[in-house]
């Protein structure tokens, strides 16, 4: 029954799948916390991914001098009187969320689960952040509040190489690790990746979709790569140092990626979109609603959906030789 809605729709859309959940509509409520990352200040290394600029991946997001509680009445009122929106997911966006220390991190997320509309809590952070003792405190309070809880994970691409030339500062493993710990707990798991850095080809996008399939994560989200003026990025941009491939190839890429990806999971974004006042690329010079919209139509134009070709996992070379059912 899954693989006939997604082939319906073409790809499994969060909004929906947030109605089914929920029962109503459901928007997130972006809040900034005063961090860091351990890549920023020397832990791991220093000056940060080479596309992140000081404010990180929150720069639509309301000040850090804000409490959470000012922040989430803010938002709130906004995706009401906006969205008519009937319930929240609290998301700590910015930075690596836990990477805070452990007593102020708690003391956030507690003020977030507070309130009736709150149905759930998603926490951005890096792989090489997720420990034990901070699942095993969430987990307290998932059960007690009842809350909904995900964890965001910025993997950005399954290449090791294209990895160290963004200066990540971590590798697949570090990846892995964190996606079983928080399995463990039962939470759900969305992975952040960008389909067109440079130094990435089809074959990367496709074991990108590969691997999310295997781990059996819940969620993900796609990213086109913005280039934000006086980052590591930008500079190597305006010095002509790579090329960034055509709207129509990260269409392709897009499309490809969602075929190889297994149909139970839920696709958050199709693309991304910068800081419009700081970036020198974004998005093709185009509105990320009409790249949105041109990965749509080429599903539709090419009669293809997610999951199409995820043919990979249950020992196929079985099935090649024995045939389905007769392994």
């Amino acid at each position: 029954m899954l693989v006939i809605a997604v082939e319906k729709q073409r790809y499994r859309v969060y909004s929906d799948h947030l109605k089914e959940k929920f029962g109503g509509k459901v928007y997130k409520l972006p809040i900034n916390l005063p961090g860091t990352c351990p890549n920023r200040d020397g832990n791991v290394g220093t000056g940060g991914c080479i596309f992140c600029d000081e404010q990180g991946a929150g720069f639509e997001c309301l000040p850090s001098s804000l409490s959470v509680q000012e922040q989430l009445a803010a938002n709130r009122d906004f995706f009401r009187r906006r969205y008519k929106a009937e319930k929240f997911i609290v998301y700590f966006q910015a930075f690596t969320n836990t990477y805070l220390p452990f007593d102020r991190f708690r003391e956030y997320v507690l003020a977030a689960a507070e309130g009736e509309d709150v149905v759930g809590i998603s926490i951005s952070t890096r792989p090489d952040c997720v420990n034990d003792r901070y699942l095993d405190f969430l987990a307290e309070v998932a059960g007690e509040k009842g809350l909904d809880m995900n964890i965001e994970l910025g993997l950005q691409t399954v290449n090791y190489h294209s990895l160290l030339r963004v200066n990540r500062g971590h590798t697949l493993a570090e990846f892995l690790d964190a996606v079983q710990r928080i399995k463990g707990r039962g939470f759900a798991v969305c992975v952040h990746l960008i389909l067109n850095l440079p130094w990435d080809d089809m074959t990367d996008v496709v074991e990108n979709a590969k691997i999310l399939s295997v781990l059996g994560v819940q969620y993900v989200k796609l990213h086109s790569l913005y280039v934000v003026r006086d980052t590591v990025l930008g500079k190597m941009y305006e010095k002509g140092e790579f090329t960034i491939i055509t709207l129509a190839e990260y269409v392709d890429r897009v499309v490809t990626f969602l075929e190889h990806l297994h149909p139970a999971v839920v696709v958050q974004r199709l693309v991304g979109r910068g800081p419009y006042d700081r970036v020198l690329f974004s998005n093709w010079g185009v509105s990320w609603w009409q790249v949105k919209q041109g990965i749509e139509s080429r599903l539709e134009e090419l009669d293809t959906y997610q999951g199409r070709r995820c043919d990979y996992l249950n020992g196929p070379a079985l099935r090649r030789r024995f045939g389905p059912g007769e392994e």
